[in-house]
């Protein structure tokens, strides 16, 4: 790699955040920080620029910006507060990638504002393109941004499609480990309990993006994104349980080929790929040992008893603000379950009855999904809040 990337991190204090910092901790002859960003941690983003000593920080709850600030008054970091601010410092000329892997809808406008300033994205929040895809993938057409995706299944896809340029693929196949729920029935599920349904049998992740997991929405988001990063059509992209969590993801070609990418259940990994992209460079992780393996299984998701990968798939056919409504309404749905507010089986109930009453656009703006995303949250933040 000739020239030293420059990397805004948007959520560094997250997982995805945290072991992106030990990627570059790891290349600092390739890879520096120039942005760090956090909602609310501002003691451990603190820690941080004292660290790998950014440009800038910035805390986008404004309540912590004074004791940031004191932490790093005696270094050369700035200190910003604000989510408006992190429009802002993604723009900079001196920012040669984002890393967007903020939480949830928040994720959407930072990535615009990137990819608007014609910045790289290496893409983790898979919300961003859920709720606004098509604004997303248009302006990264026109200001010819590369999105590069992070997450693993995208990212094996991705890796897949290498060379295949004249081959548009027939079938993707993302892959999923089924959860800490794996076999459950619907009145099994009824008594989970949150330290259940944290307790992820591969992967160590937040605690939102492990309900998701659970639910099986986290395929469902996953499809809607790839939809947009791949160009291929829902119908074309299936959900396979693989329990074993080491084939990421598969991709069929018009011949009955399938490629797959293996690997353990390792992010570091695909969060390298997409920084230092186009090269491959060695690293210190663990490898997999293909002797090691016993079997390699896969199975059809039971989308009667996991019904949020199935609203998903509606979501995306009916398209407009409808996966901003289901996305919304699971945001808050998790949030209240998170809080031990509802149970398990209630998630993908509260997703169906919002998808089923907030008005339909069929061709929303930023402005419209940012409206629809508002509405469909006040209309639910009585499940947090009783």
């Amino acid at each position: 790699m000739k020239n030293k990337r420059h990397i805004a991190i948007l959520g560094s204090t997250g997982s995805i955040g945290t072991q992106a910092l030990e990627v570059i901790s790891d290349h600092k002859d390739v890879l520096c920080v120039e942005v760090l960003t956090a909602n609310s941690n501002w003691q451990l983003l603190a820690e941080q620029a004292l660290k790998f000593e950014p440009n800038c920080v910035v805390i986008a709850n404004k309540e912590f910006y004074s004791p940031l600030k004191v932490a790093l008054e005696h270094t050369d970091v700035k200190v910003f507060a604000g989510k408006e601010t992190i429009c802002d410092v993604v723009t900079m000329q001196s920012v040669d990638i984002v890393l967007a892997s903020m939480v949830g809808f928040s994720g959407l406008e930072p990535v615009l504002s990137a990819v608007k300033s014609g910045k790289a994205i290496a893409l983790s929040n898979k919300e961003t393109l859920v709720v606004g895809g098509e604004l997303v993938i248009n302006e990264a057409i026109r200001h010819n941004v590369p999105i590069l995706p992070v997450d693993s299944e995208h990212s094996a896809i991705f890796q897949c499609l290498i060379g295949e340029e004249n081959n548009p693929p027939k079938t993707v196949y993302l892959t999923a480990s089924g959860g800490p729920f794996y076999g459950y029935n619907i009145e099994q599920l009824e008594k989970v309990s949150l330290k259940q349904a944290l307790n992820h049998p591969n992967w160590s992740m937040g605690k939102k993006v492990t309900i998701d997991s659970a639910t099986l929405m986290n395929k469902g988001l996953e499809m809607i994104e790839a939809h947009w990063l791949f160009g291929v059509e829902a119908n074309n992209i299936k959900v396979a349980v693989h329990r074993q969590s080491i084939i990421h993801s598969l991709v069929e070609f018009a011949d009955g080929s399938i490629k797959a990418q293996l690997g353990l259940p390792d992010m570091r990994l695909p969060i390298q790929y997409a920084l230092t992209f186009p090269e491959r460079l060695k690293n210190n992780f663990e490898t997999l040992d293909l002797f090691s393996l016993n079997s390699l299984t896969f199975e059809k998701p039971d989308t009667k008893t996991f019904a949020c990968l199935e609203l998903a798939y509606k979501a995306m056919e009916q398209g407009g603000n409808i996966p901003a409504i289901m996305n919304a309404a699971n945001e808050m749905a998790v949030a209240a379950f998170l809080n031990e507010k509802i149970s398990f089986n209630d998630i993908p109930k509260i997703i169906e009855d919002a998808m089923m009453k907030h008005h339909y656009i069929a061709s929303p703006n930023y402005d419209d999904l940012l409206q629809t995303d508002e509405e469909v949250r006040k209309s639910l933040q009585h499940i947090i809040s009783f």
